[in-house]
């Protein structure tokens, strides 16, 4: 049997299709303004790299920012409880974990594989992948460059704002003032992971920690973080894909609580579903 798990996030889309042993495959795109193309789109590649007819997917689970334009879904469920899903699956000893995406940050709090508690800043811009956006623009470095390059730093810079608007003027600041970009990039770090720190802690910050989402791929915001909550912390081989794996174990579950009868209606259903997958009128533009 196969299942997937699609997870629309606010800047990136994801999906994972598994089977009952392993991840057959991923697929990660940047999320568009038509999520109900994107949807469709991101679908179709996974099922190419998996080598799965759409007809052979039992189950399939939504989640994110924009899980309800996932017409071919057949159950919605929030990112917090995925996210924390997909973490558990693949580091069964953590209890708290750090999300950092695009647009949010979570703290999301686990005990024996359950979700127990979480927090989340989806009003500003601190703490998210946006607010280091916005700064590596202001500095002229892409943004996947930022993390390797705070790591060269000496001595970090001070700053005092984490607002986006305010943080901008003290980064260009630092750099009028002939301060190193590698020392401000290390303190805009400092700053923000005491930003997310002080979110977090409110639900409890126990280890094992994992981060994951677009943040844990800076190395310089993991270190400046690792060094803010005290813990090592665990960051997953694609962090961007906890959310949609998660999904796909849901989905793995709902599945195997369908007797043979309703299996075999769902999969005529499905058979049914595949003649128009293709056809439909969200990917009649591409």
């Amino acid at each position: 049997m196969f299942f997937a798990g699609l997870d629309i996030g606010s800047t990136i889309t994801k999906v994972v299709i598994k089977n009952e042993k392993k991840i057959c495959a991923t697929v990660i795109k940047p999320t568009g303004a038509e999520h109900r193309r994107l949807a469709h789109k991101v679908m179709e590649d996974a099922l190419s790299k998996a080598g799965v007819p759409f007809e052979d997917v039992d189950y399939i689970i939504a989640t994110g920012y924009g899980r309800i334009n996932v017409p071919f879904a057949d159950r919605q469920v929030t990112e917090i409880t995925c996210h924390m899903r997909g973490v558990n699956w693949l580091f069964p000893a953590v209890k708290t974990i750090i999300d950092i995406g695009g647009q949010d940050s979570k703290g999301i709090k686990v005990e024996n594989g359950k979700l127990v508690n979480f927090i989340m800043n989806d009003k500003c811009a601190a703490g998210t992948g946006r607010f280091l956006e916005i700064i590596a623009g202001v500095l002229g470095v892409k943004l996947e460059e930022i993390g390797e390059l705070s790591l060269k730093s000496t001595r970090p810079s001070d700053i005092s704002n984490m607002c986006t608007v305010f943080a901008e003027q003290e980064a260009l600041l630092r750099l009028s003032e002939g301060t190193p970009v590698e020392d401000i990039l290390a303190g805009i770090h400092k700053a923000n992971a005491s930003r997310i720190h002080s979110m977090v802690k409110k639900i409890k910050i126990e280890p094992e920690v994992a981060i994951t989402g677009g943040g844990a791929k800076n190395r310089g915001l993991c270190k400046a973080l690792e060094e803010k909550v005290g813990f090592p912390v665990v960051v997953p081989p694609e962090p961007l894909i906890t959310g949609a794996l998660g999904a796909a174990l849901i989905a793995g579950e709902q599945i195997a609580k369908i007797d043979k009868e309703e299996l075999q209606e769902r999969q005529k259903k499905r058979r049914l579903e595949a003649v128009t997958f293709f056809d439909d009128e969200s990917t009649k533009a591409r």
